[in-house]
């Protein structure tokens, strides 16, 4: 007998305005030391296409797939035992003195959507424009 069953997938977007310049919001996505002041660390990120990242000591990994500097960060997401990746991009556009940061997040497993929704407020965009925004 063989089981058959289709995983059925969500996305999740989030906007944030961010009292900072691009520059220094794409060092928060991209540059290990700033990730690892944020809390995502241990990590290993640069922001070259075909870079293998690992956040949390491993608990997210993937690859970058696109990368236009200061602009868009695509990524291949993988966590736990997910049999396929999910899609991450990370657009900025900077309007004057702040960047606005567009998270798109496709192909996420409906049974982790809310973990991930929340996660990214809790534990990555929020903390990082709390970072950012204190001027560190």
């Amino acid at each position: 007998m063989v089981q058959s069953y289709h995983l059925a997938m969500k996305s999740i977007k989030q906007t944030y305005r961010i009292q900072a310049p691009v520059s220094r919001v794409w060092h928060a996505l991209a540059d290990p030391a700033v990730i690892e002041s944020w809390g995502g660390g241990p990590v290993k990120m640069d922001d070259h296409v075909g870079t293998r990242f690992e956040l949390w000591g491993g608990d997210i990994y993937g690859v970058n797939t696109e990368v236009v500097k200061e602009k868009k960060l695509a990524q291949d997401w993988f966590g736990g035992d997910w049999p396929k990746p999910s899609k991450v991009t990370f657009t900025l556009d900077e309007e004057g003195s702040q960047t606005t940061l567009i998270l798109l997040h496709e192909d996420v497993p409906d049974d982790e959507v809310d973990s991930f929704d929340e996660g990214w407020k809790e534990y990555y965009l929020g903390p990082m424009k709390e970072l950012l925004e204190a001027g560190e």
